[in-house]
């Protein structure tokens, strides 16, 4: 799908890059709407956005594919409030990390047909349209959830992501999208931000921090009412996944209990080997 009318809802870090990349892509209309008007007035001075209608109803009624930007809560209240506004034809999409509370609200309004949930894994802990850039998507993953019977629906959002956005789309069960991220985005989240807890409570006063406290708690950093909602959405998912830590844990105990370094240093090896793969 190559709209010629795109409308987005939400203009922070990810909604604001679609409106960057879409404009450098050649999408000939592109409106933008957020609660905050020095937010829209900063994406039409930059380019990103044609027009700033100043309520979100004109974006809908206008958009060709319509993308909810917003925090997850905030697209399942506009999804179900503009679904009347929405022209038919048109097609919807978000952007959220959780999947099966919006593609289940797509499908209780009736939406099937015009719903389909995506999710760039391209996110940042830096929030607002100042944190937006041009090629944010490019060669990143975009999950593509489909509600019952909506595959044409899929395919075309699959086909913006791509052909607009330079995106990879990979079609997945919002159910076995959520277990998925439950585990690899999610789970890290809560890990950062226990560890960085943890050091905000523990460390001497005046303590330098080395790159590794900075890097592995610099998701801690996001936006805490984002990642209530999202902790909250997956949070059937999320609960197994932290507690599957106490395992590890436990080997890490045992080995530095007993002095035991063989074990130790397999069970550092291991990690060493899996982390040592993402970036070959």
């Amino acid at each position: 799908m190559r709209p010629h009318t795109l409308g987005i809802l939400g203009l922070g870090a990810i909604g604001g890059s679609v409106a960057l990349q879409a404009k450098r892509a050649g999408i000939p209309t592109v409106l933008g709407w957020c609660p905050d008007p020095a937010e829209r007035a900063a994406a039409a001075q930059q380019g990103a956005i044609d027009d700033a209608p100043a309520r979100a109803a004109d974006v809908a009624r206008a958009a060709e594919l319509l993308v909810l930007a917003a925090p997850p809560a905030a697209n399942l209240e506009l999804l179900e409030r503009l679904e009347r506004d929405v022209p038919q034809g048109a097609v919807i999409t978000d952007v959220g990390s959780v999947k099966r509370a919006i593609v289940a609200r797509a499908e209780g309004l009736g939406l099937s047909a015009r719903f389909a949930g995506g999710h760039p894994l391209a996110g940042t802990h830096a929030r607002g349209f100042h944190a937006a850039r041009l090629g944010l998507f490019t060669d990143a993953v975009v999950y593509v959830t489909p509600t019952r019977d909506g595959g044409v629906a899929a395919r075309e959002v699959a086909h913006f992501w791509s052909e607009t956005l330079g995106a990879h789309p990979v079609v997945i069960d919002a159910t076995q999208h959520d277990r998925q991220l439950a585990v690899t985005s999610h789970l890290p989240q809560a890990v950062a931000s226990v560890l960085a807890s943890f050091l905000a409570r523990t460390a001497p006063p005046g303590a330098s921090f080395g790159p590794g406290a900075r890097d592995t708690t610099r998701v801690a950093a996001g936006d805490p009412p984002l990642w209530t909602e999202i902790f909250l959405m997956n949070r059937d998912e999320l609960l197994p996944a932290l507690r599957s830590l106490e395992a590890p844990l436990g080997e890490l105990e045992r080995a530095l209990e007993l002095g035991d370094a063989p074990a130790l240093s397999a069970w550092l090896g291991s990690a060493a080997a899996w982390r040592r793969r993402l970036d070959p």
